[in-house]
């Protein structure tokens, strides 16, 4: 079975090497691919200078556009499974071969690494924490599934998703919308627990000012997703 990850990166050169040598370390039978968003900084110089496989995208596609050039890549691959992976240093890579076996054994469509089964490791800040909880509670009304970290970037999927995700994929802040997507699709979908991490170098792109846009524009697309 032909596994993969796939790491989207925008301006992550004090991670991104760390990021691959957790993978290389703890997960060796996933391959993997760097989705160089246009970053600003030497992302694409160290992949290159390191021998790390890299799409390097002509313009900034933002996240959506990233994570969809990942799965495109992984679909016409012919890979069985891909897993969305942060290139800032946050998630633990000893996590996916369990991942991987969850969605095997069980035969799901997506595997989502929840920080807020075990609550352990880094949960986040007070702001995010409050957004997450709300997603939590609106994506239950809707769906009536309880998803306790619907914005986690920590996402394994089979071919049947990637088929999906490739088709259409939200630009900003696509995970609670992909998660409403699946369910009213009737895809399986399950948590596992998982350890996160501060991320290790960088800015995170969700400032306090952002926040309360990103809240309402997600709300605003789960809800278009529930009545389509």
């Amino acid at each position: 079975m032909k596994k993969i990850v796939i790491i989207p990166a925008y301006n992550e050169q004090g991670s991104i090497l760390n990021t691959i040598d957790d993978i290389r370390k703890n997960a060796p039978e996933f391959d993997y691919v760097v989705i160089n968003d246009c970053s600003k900084d030497d992302t694409l110089k160290l992949c290159r200078e390191n021998g790390i496989k890299v799409l390097n995208l002509p313009i900034n596609l933002g996240i959506g556009g990233a994570v969809q050039t990942g799965y495109l890549y992984a679909y016409r691959k012919g890979y069985d499974i891909a897993v969305q992976f942060d290139g800032d240093g946050q998630h633990d890579a000893k996590f996916l071969d369990m991942m991987a076996d969850t969605l095997v054994k069980e035969n799901l469509d997506m595997v989502i690494g929840s920080r807020f089964i075990d609550n352990q490791g880094f949960q986040s800040s007070a702001i995010r924490r409050f957004g997450i909880r709300f997603f939590t509670v609106l994506l239950k009304i809707l769906f009536g599934s309880r998803i306790t970290d619907a914005t986690s970037g920590m996402r394994m999927c089979n071919r049947r998703v990637m088929e999906l995700f490739i088709k259409d994929y939200p630009k900003d802040y696509p995970e609670p919308e992909t998660v409403a997507r699946l369910m009213r699709h009737k895809y399986k979908v399950k948590e596992v627990p998982v350890i996160m991490r501060e991320r290790q170098a960088g800015v995170s792109s969700i400032s306090w000012r952002k926040s309360a846009y990103y809240m309402m524009k997600v709300s605003l697309a789960i809800v278009i997703e529930r009545l389509r």
